[in-house]
């Protein structure tokens, strides 16, 4: 069986948890708030364990797993440091990055599940994609408190 076409998509859900784990970490260490800090530190974390399975998934049907993130989320990740540096590294500006991510995040596990997974990697790639749902919410959540706050 090629499990060429399969090892592509996992590849691909990799970089974006690689992507999401330098994300949140890099979000982390500009936040002023220590909760929030601990937040996207904790989500970083997630993102690397998410990458962490899915490259024990690659190496176990025969390919070799991405090591690291996309060229367009270090692309965003200096788009962060060049926007923290312009407008300040505010809460608000940091939550609003983490967002755009995991929208980035949320369409490429969408994108995957529209493709024909065996039921064993179907079943990692829901329950992160559910576990990336959920925290796109809790960003969301947390940034229009921060807006809320930042105009009144």
């Amino acid at each position: 069986m090629d499990n060429k076409p399969l090892i592509h998509v996992l590849n691909d859900l990799i970089e974006t948890c690689k992507d999401g784990e330098f994300g949140f970490r890099s979000t982390a260490e500009h936040a002023s708030s220590p909760e929030l800090q601990r937040l996207l530190e904790l989500r970083s974390e997630e993102c690397r364990q998410a990458a962490s399975e899915l490259q024990s998934l690659v190496v176990h049907l025969g390919g070799e797993a991405e090591a690291r993130g996309s060229v367009a989320g270090a692309a965003h990740r200096g788009w962060v440091a060049v926007k923290g540096t312009l407008a300040g590294y505010s809460d608000l500006n940091m939550l609003e990055e983490a967002e755009r991510g995991e929208d980035v995040a949320i369409e490429r596990y969408r994108r995957a599940l529209d493709q024909q997974l065996p039921p064993d990697v179907r079943a990692v790639v829901e329950r992160q994609f559910e576990g990336a749902r959920r925290n796109h919410q809790q960003v969301r959540r947390l940034r229009e408190e921060a807006r809320a706050r930042s105009t009144a």
